[in-house]
Formats: C-alpha cells, structure tokens, sequence
C-alpha cells in the first residue's frame, strides 16, 4: 500500500504543478486528502505488517499519521481561502500546492519508516519541500528565511548523516549490518559505548533542528514566520513531531544501554534551555507569528523533558505531541483571519479585535487558553502528567524553574493576545476592513474541540497506541 500511496501522491503533486486550471487543481487536492485519510485507515488496521520492506506502521507511526491526516483536512481548506484573498498567478498556487502535498507525503513515509536511514532520506524531502513553502511570496525577507532554514536544516540533516556512520561502526564491530530499529533494539546491550554516545549527540543535535529545540531551533522560528498561515500549521504541529520521532527511536534503543542515564541528562539539558529561550524571546517579541514559532519552542521543551524524566512523562510526552498537534494549527489558522484584518503581524498595530472579528476573536481567546494548558485545555492533563514525572524523578529543582518559566510565558502571551482582543488599533482605517464570514472559524473551533476531548477523554485506542509506543523504555 506504501507504494500506491507515494506514487500516488506524486503524480498528483506533478499535475498541481503543471495544471493550471483552478477546477483540476481543487480536484486534485480532493483527490488527495482522500488518499491521505485513506492510507491512514490502511496502516491502522494494518499495524506491525511490514511494507515494501522499509515500512511499518507501528503504534506511535500511525498515531502521528493519524494526526497528520486530519490536520491535513483544514490546512488545504485554508490553504484555498489563502489564494481567494491573496490572488497568486496559476503556476505560483501549483507550486504551493505541489510543495505542500510533497510535504505532507515526506512526513507519512518518514512516520511508518522502520529504518534509520530510510527516515533520514525522507527527513530531507521534508526540508526541500518546506524550502518551497517558505520562499512562496518570493521577496527579499522570505529569500532570507528559506536560504536560513535550507543551511541549518541542511547542517542537521548532516549530523544525523554523521551519527548514523557512527551507530554503523558500532555495529560492524559485532558483525552487523542491519539498520532496521527492531534490529538495533535487539542487539543495543552489546554495541559500543564510545560509538553510541558519539551517535546519540549527532543524531539528537540534528533531529533538534525539525523538533523546535535548542541548538537548532533557529530555522523552525524563520520558516514559520515566513511561511503563509496554512504551512505554518504544518510547521509548527507535525513537521516537529517528525523531529520528536527521529529522536525518540534512537533514544529508545538507547535507552537499553548503559548510558540510559546520560542521554537524560543531554535530554534534560536541550528541554531546559528551550523553555528559556522561549520565555527568553517570547517576553519581548512583537512579531505575533514568532511568538506562535516560540511557543511551540516552549511545548517541545516540555515534551522532551517529560520523555528525559520516563515513567509516566513518557506517556505525557506523546499525549502532548498529539495535543499540542491541534491547539497549534488552529492558532496558526485564526492569524490568516487576524492577517488579512489588520494587514500586520506586528502585535502593536492590532487591536479591537473582538469587536471587528468576534468569531475569530473567541477562537482567538480559546486558543491562548488552550495552547497555555489553563484548565479546561486538554493540554492541562499532559502538562501536569509531565510536572508529575519530574517530581516523581526528584527533580524537584528542575520543576520548580520550569514553572516559575511559564508563567513568565502565560503572562507574555495573556498580555499580547489581550491588546489584540481589547486595546484599541493604531492607525487602523475601518472603511477598509472587509468583515470575515464566522464559518471560516469552524475549522479552528473543530481542532481545539479535539484538544478538550482527547486531553479529558482520550479514546481506548489512542491510549493503547500510547502505551505501545512507550511500553520499550525502561
């Protein structure tokens, strides 16, 4: 079925490019969310069942593929809202298009890969076909932006390259040759320390570039900014949990050696100073789509702090990806609206927001709650899971600085998202504002529904694919 759907998928990313006729392209994108959910339903029911050899949908795979594909829906929805308010030439929307199905079709081969190299390849599709969403107004800021996000991403891609000849050497020495994840589960306990700790620090310094934390942030915060709004909810949600799988595989055959305890500590280390950093930046940016971009800097800290800290943060730490997957996407989505009203994305030139956009603005207001884990955001549950496992792993100094950070956070972000909803606008002529229609906000009320359903009522399945997913660590 793998190969249906790649194939598929790019000759369908090739008509984008080469048809003009906006009717075909519509069809087409129909065509594909179809293939998408589909392939989705696919590798669900086929869990475990290898594909084409290099491909198996396990738990965690298809869990995210299950996300992807119903973020997928809403982004190509307001990706044709985009093109209505902002009228681009034909062969411009058909390598939007093109790019944005590439995109999507990298991130579902790289999910179900259960080979370390076979990841890394479409890890890199993922990084041209990004490049081409990023540079998509092509001026001088978005020329900058992509040339940034292709140099740092392409150094990362590179020291994953780095750490997986280092993991290859390892196994050599024991007379391997298999790259396949179960394979190197089975065989961890006898490979060299040297050589794993060498591939853990490049193979986690690289993936850090796509999963939004510290090093290789820097690219992540760029692209978003720069992006239109639709890739930038791809950006910000699934795209990093492609950052978050590359690290966890590794870290999971990692965590079946005997420097378990120092990869943590690496772990505990980038978690760390990604939430200073986003706390860092978030009190003093005026850029609202960066302060979205740091956001998600924030969550991925968090994440990756619960999964350093194991027992339930491991758990908490998924639960939160898939979360953090849908808050994050509709905030993304409601700034198109808050875009097109102010023609800004500096918060001091917005303002009045509930008054000229009301359905956006509540949208606007349950999203800050939901993105800052207040109750009765479903992110409350992961985030106090996470603050749980610090604490029953004794970190207790750990604990107490990550929360005195977000509530820096919280109060950077309440006191931005209010001037926008309440304060008055500068220098804002309302003669030509054109009003948006409330359904083009049902969208962003569907994906924070999910966030409160899954966070408080979680399905039977999606718990048992979590716990699959983590039942191999320690």
């Amino acid at each position: 079925m793998i190969g249906i759907y790649l194939s598929s998928a790019l000759v369908i990313a090739l008509l984008l490019f080469l048809i003009r006729h906006a009717g075909l392209k519509y069809v087409l994108l129909g065509v594909f969310g179809l293939l998408q959910v589909g392939y989705a339903v696919y590798a669900f029911t086929h869990q475990n069942i290898a594909d084409l050899e290099y491909f198996t949908p396990d738990a965690l795979g298809t869990l995210f593929l299950i996300v992807l594909s119903i973020v997928t829906i809403p982004v190509l929805l307001h990706s044709y809202l985009y093109f209505v308010h902002h009228p681009y030439l034909p062969r411009e929307q058909g390598m939007y298009y093109s790019a944005i199905v590439i995109l999507i079709t990298a991130l579902s081969a790289a999910y179900v890969s259960n080979h370390i190299g076979i990841t890394w390849v479409f890890v890199e599709l993922t990084t041209l076909s990004a490049s081409a969403l990023i540079y998509h107004r092509r001026n001088i800021l978005t020329l900058e932006g992509t040339w940034k996000y292709i140099f740092v991403c392409s150094i990362s891609i590179t020291l994953v390259f780095i750490g997986i000849l280092f993991l290859s050497i390892a196994i050599q020495q024991e007379g391997l040759k298999d790259l396949t994840y179960v394979s190197l589960m089975q065989n961890a306990p006898l490979l060299n320390v040297f050589w794993l700790k060498l591939a853990f620090l490049f193979i986690f310094t690289g993936f850090t570039s796509k999963a939004g934390l510290v090093p290789m942030y820097t690219a992540g915060i760029d692209a978003k900014d720069k992006a239109p709004h639709p890739a930038g909810a791809l950006f910000s949600s699934v795209l990093m949990n492609i950052g978050f799988l590359g690290i966890f595989r590794f870290y999971e055959i990692i965590s079946h050696t005997s420097i378990h305890g120092w990869s943590n500590n690496v772990m505990i280390i980038s978690g760390l100073a990604s939430v200073f950093v986003a706390t860092v930046y978030m009190l003093k940016v005026k850029n609202f789509k960066r302060l979205m971009a740091y956001s998600s800097v924030e969550h991925m800290g968090l994440v990756i702090l619960g999964l350093a800290a194991g027992g339930i943060g491991a758990y908490a730490a998924i639960l939160h990806l898939v979360l953090h997957s849908f808050a994050k996407p509709a905030l993304f989505l409601q700034f198109g609206q808050l875009n097109r009203t102010f023609n800004s994305k500096n918060i001091y030139q917005m303002g009045g927001y509930f008054r000229l956009n009301p359905t956006g603005a509540i949208v606007l207001l349950l999203a800050f709650f939901t993105v800052t884990a207040m109750p009765p955001s479903g992110m409350f549950i992961s985030e106090f899971l996470i603050f749980r496992s610090l604490f029953e792993a004794r970190q207790l100094w750990l604990l107490v600085v990550v929360l005195l950070l977000l509530t820096f956070i919280i109060w950077a972000f309440g006191k931005n998202v209010f001037r926008i909803l309440f304060t008055k606008p500068v220098a804002f002529d309302e003669s030509k504002f054109v009003r948006i229609r409330p359904v083009e906000s049902l969208s962003q009320f569907f994906l924070l529904f999910m966030v409160l359903w899954l966070g408080f009522n979680p399905p039977a399945f999606m718990i048992e694919m979590i716990q699959t997913a983590v039942a191999n660590l320690p």
